[in-house]
């Protein structure tokens, strides 16, 4: 029987009443709901305040460069094909130093869950402007206001027909657990982008803002695009909260030949038959 104590406890390095303590503590029951014990679970991370997030669980954890954890979680889900691989990182991470590999991991169709703690600024290098940053918000980098407009991963996401996309928000942990148990069981690619307050360098968009915003979802087929698509837009004085597209594309380790369905390092080669490799070259 798993339980939350089997994950740990922790001291993080997160500022009191940053959203980043919420969604851990969300992850972590969705996995008890699961019940996937410690060592079945393998996190990986990028750079960040987000990408600490695994830091604090006792499971297997493998952290990246910035903006690289979908590329290096994609050779972890390849080699072993049967863990349950969990991507967490933020906003900056994954849609700015880590944009051209959340599209190719989108386009690919990997057996993997993304969480994104979206709180759209740029927390760990003290408060610029992110990919998902309104325009004109003014921040220390952005005196004069953000000059870009916002990337929207969750409407890139469905426009792509990821197979699983949802938005979360920190201040609703239940509803927050669930999407992430769909996300993890549902197979092929999945996004969970997860709205957040950070407390010390995004004054615009508090915990306040987005409870006055965020509604659920209740009536809406996941299974619909076009509908999909047009709530995947929805955003500013409401913003629908949870799972926007439900796709069923083949997954993409399913198409490609492996020995035995087991990890790779379970798999011991035929010297004879890599002999008559090099020597074929010869």
């Amino acid at each position: 029987m798993v339980s939350i104590d089997d994950f740990g406890k922790f001291e993080t390095a997160w500022c009191p009443g940053c959203g980043n303590h919420s969604i851990l503590k969300s992850v972590k029951k969705a996995l008890v709901e699961m019940e996937l014990s410690p060592h079945e679970c393998i996190f990986v991370s990028g750079i960040g305040q987000a990408a600490k997030a695994p830091h604090y669980l006792k499971t297997n954890v493998f952290n990246g460069l910035h903006g690289r954890a979908l590329p290096a979680a994609t050779g972890i889900k390849l080699g072993n094909p049967g863990a349950t691989v969990i991507v967490q990182s933020g906003d900056g991470c994954n849609y700015g130093e880590g944009g051209n590999h959340f599209l190719a991991a989108i386009r690919r169709n990997i057996n993997l869950t993304l969480l994104v703690h979206d709180n759209q600024i740029y927390g760990l290098t003290k408060g610029q402007a992110s990919p998902t940053t309104f325009m004109g918000h003014k921040t220390k980098a952005q005196p004069r206001g953000n000059p870009s407009g916002p990337f929207n991963p969750v409407a890139v996401a469905v426009a792509m027909q990821a197979n699983f996309v949802a938005r979360g928000f920190a201040g609703m942990m239940d509803h927050l657990s669930d999407l992430i148990v769909q996300a993890v069981r549902h197979p092929g690619f999945s996004l969970v982008d997860i709205l957040q307050p950070c407390v010390t360098f995004n004054k615009v968009n508090t915990f306040t803002w987005y409870k006055e915003r965020c509604y659920e979802l209740k009536d809406h087929d996941p299974g619909n695009w076009s509908q999909a698509m047009e709530l995947s837009r929805e955003w500013g004085e409401k913003i629908p909260l949870g799972v926007m597209f439900r796709g069923n594309r083949p997954v993409f380790e399913e198409k490609l030949p492996h020995p035995t369905g087991e990890p790779l390092y379970y798999n011991i080669p035929s010297k004879e038959k890599i002999k008559k490799v090099v020597q074929s070259y010869a």
